[in-house]
């Protein structure tokens, strides 16, 4: 078992020891000697490549003042063979691009507002209804007679009034009887001509007629009381007849089966859902970066998902608050969708109209990373030099890429990029932009 290891430790000494002794030759070899002359080397009959380049630039005799300089220094280095393309700035519009969906523009659940029995014939989904139509429909029970209950109590609460009226008014009338009887018995006493015992008397009068216009006009404002419960009790009992009615706020479709007949509806039971689908509204997102580009009002279009179908609209909503998960804003564009073709739900892609730029369009392989990360692409610079230029990427098209950040007039590289750096001198070879 230690056999191996310890032949392996030899092995190796043996070989280091060879290649320290034999370096020159092996630097030789190495470096395109011929193994005749490795193994001149290595006896010790030539010298080193080194030691003979040094001897021969000794040799060699310096050149004369004036005479024509050295060729180049071959060690110099070579331009990289790259691939550009010459691309010119063009307005774009300035679009938002964002994925989002179909959402109706208003659904309801329509629930009873009281229970009952159904007594209507059930309108099945996908039916059209218009705004005050009849969904549902309750049994009345004894409603009716609680609502003809009602009317009469306030039918007799209201015929009370007058002969309230009345007392209050005979009331008035003893208090001011009263008032003379008091005043002619003050004056014949003030004479000698009357007791005090009919002053008293008189004075009792007086007091006795005003707690009478007090009883009367108490029992004036007790028939008027029971007249606003009463009129309370009959507008309770139409209210309730009215919920005996579920009606269609707006028009729209039906989203699921109205109530069958003869089932059971419980106050906040579902009768029917409704939802409106004209106009319809597309909804998106938009990241914080570009939601300062959009403005409610701003013209919209899209193009649905199942079919390619392309429709216009206009922004009508863009949300003030952002999302606390994604961070993005809330955008509605209004579309008409007077035939009802486009769906609650549907995928769509938007474009916002937004303020357009000068921009490049350049393939999707041009695009590289500097060390920092920083997105970007090289161009062939000043006496052919690679530069890298950093880049904001403002759209992705299936022709490719619309970019913003470089000069009007730019030599793309689009093939080789990814082998030169910034400061390195390429040999570009120009192809078209539309190859």
């Amino acid at each position: 078992m230690r056999l191996l290891p310890l032949l392996t430790a030899v092995l190796v000494a043996a070989i280091l020891a060879v290649a320290i002794m034999y370096r020159g030759a092996l630097v030789a070899f190495a470096n395109g000697a011929s193994f005749e002359e490795a193994v001149a080397i290595a006896e010790g009959s030539a010298p080193p490549p080194a030691a003979a380049e040094a001897d021969a630039a000794a040799a060699e005799p310096e050149p004369e003042a004036g005479a024509p300089a050295a060729a180049e220094d071959d060690t110099a280095p070579q331009p990289v063979s790259v691939v550009a393309m010459r691309s010119t700035a063009t307005e774009v519009d300035g679009a938002v691009v964002l994925r989002g969906q179909t959402e109706a523009a208003r659904q309801v659940e329509l629930r009873a507002e009281t229970s009952g029995r159904v007594i209507s014939n059930p309108l099945r989904k996908g039916a059209e209804v218009q705004e005050g139509d009849l969904v549902c429909e309750l049994d009345p029970g004894t409603r009716e007679a609680s609502l003809s209950e009602a009317q009469a109590r306030l039918a007799e609460a209201r015929a009370s009034v007058p002969s309230s009226e009345a007392r209050v008014e005979e009331a008035k009338a003893a208090l001011e009887e009263a008032l003379i009887n008091q005043n002619a018995a003050q004056k014949l006493s003030e004479g000698g001509y009357a007791s005090d015992t009919r002053v008293a008397s008189a004075n009792a009068a007086v007091r006795s007629a005003e707690a009478g216009i007090a009883a009367a006009e108490s029992g004036l404002s007790t028939v008027s009381a029971a007249i606003q419960s009463a009129e309370a009790a009959v507008a309770a009992a139409e209210r309730e007849i009215d919920r005996l009615t579920v009606e269609a706020p707006f028009g729209g479709l039906l989203e699921s089966d109205a109530a069958e007949i003869g089932s059971l509806l419980q106050t906040g039971g579902l009768c029917a859902t409704i939802i409106q689908l004209d106009p319809i509204k597309l909804v998106g997102y938009i990241p914080e970066t570009e939601v300062d580009r959009v403005t409610t009002g701003a013209r919209a279009g899209a193009r649905l998902a199942a079919g390619a179908r392309e429709v216009v609209g206009e922004v009508t909503f863009l949300s003030r608050s952002a999302d606390p998960q994604t961070r993005t804003f809330r955008v509605e564009i209004t579309v008409p969708n007077p035939d009802l073709s486009i769906r609650d739900g549907q995928t769509v892609e938007i474009g916002i109209e937004a303020e357009g730029a000068q921009a490049h369009l350049l393939p999707q392989s041009a695009l590289t990373l500097d060390d920092d990360g920083t997105l970007g692409v090289r161009i062939v610079g000043a006496d052919s030099m690679a530069e890298f230029v950093p880049i904001d990427v403002m759209r992705d098209t299936a022709r490719g890429m619309w970019v913003t950040g470089l000069p009007d007039q730019a030599d793309v590289i689009i093939i080789g990029q990814e082998y030169v750096v910034s400061g390195v001198p390429v040999a570009p070879t120009f192809q078209e932009p539309t190859q």
